[in-house]
């Protein structure tokens, strides 16, 4: 059977989502968790819908796995809960503190958590002004030790919305295209003085988020006009200029996907290469 799983996890001491040997990772806590309360012969294996990169942080995951009916019906024990309920407290009982399950239900086999996705949407967070920051927030907040203008890299942002390669803010992967729908890039700032941006596509490439956000901190501090990153985005090439700015910034807040019923039909569209029209 097919399980959903959302979660939520404290990126600052995983190397990212994907498991690597020697390295702790999301992936590899997570899937230890699950075959621990399943008591399953062999490691449960996880697909993701966003691959976190180190530091990154993440309210909004979603992932999926495939495990054995009878052993995820034998959750409750004893007791008269659900299995979904079930394992929500027995996952939580075993995984670190970084961690978080927030829900565990059954889904259609239809439905899989990275190519059934139509949007992710992510946050990143930058004090230009460290005297407002707070210190119990420094784990997702990134201090930016020059004045930004909030409505200048607004109007950047959003110069770069709709279809278009966006090679110059990916790291390239052989094979892979960079082609993306950005549906959504705003800045503003938040009541406690943080510049907060929205960031969300159908989908992202490696990079991607943290470069955006990079192209348009020049444009705050006045070093580039409101067209620069526009120009680098239709260049189609990484640029040298746009940074590629800390991880910790950034949270992965949600995931959205289509009824069951188009679940099948998103997953084939989105495994489709994607090409300017």
């Amino acid at each position: 059977m097919r399980l959903r799983i959302d979660f939520a996890y404290d990126g600052t001491d995983f190397s990212g989502w994907a498991a690597q040997p020697g390295r702790r990772t999301v992936e590899e806590e997570l899937s230890r968790a699950f075959t621990t309360v399943l008591r399953a012969p062999e490691p449960v294996r996880l697909t993701v819908a966003g691959r976190t990169d180190a530091g990154v942080h993440a309210r909004g995951a979603v992932c999926h796995a495939d495990v054995d009916a009878t052993a995820y019906a034998a959750l409750p024990g004893r007791s008269d809960r659900d299995p979904q309920v079930a394992a929500v407290s027995r996952l939580n009982g075993v995984l670190p503190g970084d961690i978080v399950v927030r829900r565990v239900r059954e889904v259609e086999e239809a439905f899989d958590a990275r190519f059934s996705a139509t949007q992710r949407r992510y946050r990143y967070r930058l004090a230009d002004d460290p005297a407002t920051l707070d210190p119990l927030r420094r784990r997702d907040t990134v201090v930016h030790r020059r004045p930004l203008a909030v409505a200048a890299m607004d109007a950047a942002a959003r110069s770069l919305l709709g279809l278009n390669d966006f090679a110059a803010f990916c790291k390239r992967r052989e094979g892979a295209t960079t082609v993306r729908t950005l549906l959504e890039y705003s800045w503003r700032r938040g009541d406690d003085g943080v510049l907060e941006a929205r960031v969300v596509a159908d989908a992202f490439c490696h990079s991607m988020v943290r470069s955006l956000v990079g192209a348009v901190v020049p444009v705050g501090e006045g070093r580039r006009d409101v067209h620069w990153p526009a120009g680098v985005l239709a260049d189609r090439q990484r640029s040298p200029e746009v940074a590629v700015m800390p991880p910790h910034g950034l949270s992965l807040e949600e995931v959205t996907y289509p009824p069951d019923d188009r679940l099948a039909a998103r997953a084939e569209e989105a495994r489709a290469v994607r090409r300017l029209p």
